[in-house]
């Protein structure tokens, strides 16, 4: 059988490199695929984007052509809701589904976010609201080049973030999902997480980790532990009952 394909798209002011610590950590049958956001990274030259449809609109034209089952997606934070709303962006442009989604430290799309304008803040008062999600932040603000290249990233993610509409108009998976959340991230309450059971039509399984929102970089191993034992388990039903899984 080919190797499974782990698309992982990264969350907010994130690149496709923070999932590059993850390759010596994979099971060999998985063949893993970080997805590079407009204006950063190997991208840096093109302009950022700040709504929703025009980056999942992006990311399907930069992989439609590695999509080829079997394959799974996987997002951190905004990356999970990019990767929700790229699955159906895939149905509906009639491409092969996952076959298994993973969904990590990110409420259910349907709950409303309490705070929605943050990325208009005056620059002082969204550093402060970045800090809530990791003081290690901390010292990219104190260097004012590096602050420079970081802000308008993470203000267009936010907006992406914050003014999200979800459709409630054919909303549900079509297949398996695992949603990941730390234990001490303050951000996401586990009962937001728990909403992503309605989101799908199929199985859906929760893991905690330890660890605050950025548990995947905390605990990188134990998280990418757990997708090796969920993708085996997937290669062994697709060997014995075919991609109808």
């Amino acid at each position: 059988m080919n190797k499974i394909k782990l698309f992982c798209i990264p969350y907010a002011g994130g690149s496709a490199v923070v999932y590059s610590k993850w390759k010596k950590l994979l099971n060999s049958l998985i063949e893993l695929k970080e997805v590079e956001l407009p204006g950063r990274g190997y991208r840096i030259e093109e302009s950022l984007l700040d709504n929703m449809n025009e980056m999942v609109e992006n990311i399907f034209r930069e992989i439609k052509d590695e999509i080829k089952p079997p394959y799974v997606l996987f997002g951190h934070s905004m990356g999970a809701l990019i990767a929700y709303e790229l699955f159906k962006k895939i149905k509906k442009e009639g491409y092969p589904a996952p076959v298994h989604m993973f969904i990590s430290g990110k409420k259910g799309p349907q709950v409303e976010l309490e705070n929605s304008k943050c990325y208009n803040l005056p620059e002082h008062e969204f550093i402060e609201h970045i800090l809530k999600y990791n003081v290690a932040n901390e010292e990219i603000f104190r260097n004012r080049e590096l602050a420079s290249l970081f802000i308008p990233i993470l203000k267009a993610d936010f907006k992406i973030v914050e003014t999200y509409k979800f459709n409630n108009t054919d909303y549900q998976l079509t297949c398996d999902i695992s949603v990941f959340g730390g234990s001490e991230d303050s951000t996401v309450e586990w009962e937001d997480l728990l909403r992503w059971q309605e989101i799908t039509r199929n199985k859906c399984s929760f893991y905690p980790f330890k660890g605050g929102h950025f548990f995947i970089n905390e605990h990188k191993e134990e998280v990418v532990n757990q997708i090796n034992k969920v993708v085996k388990n997937i290669s062994k039903n697709i060997e014995r009952f075919g991609m109808n899984v």
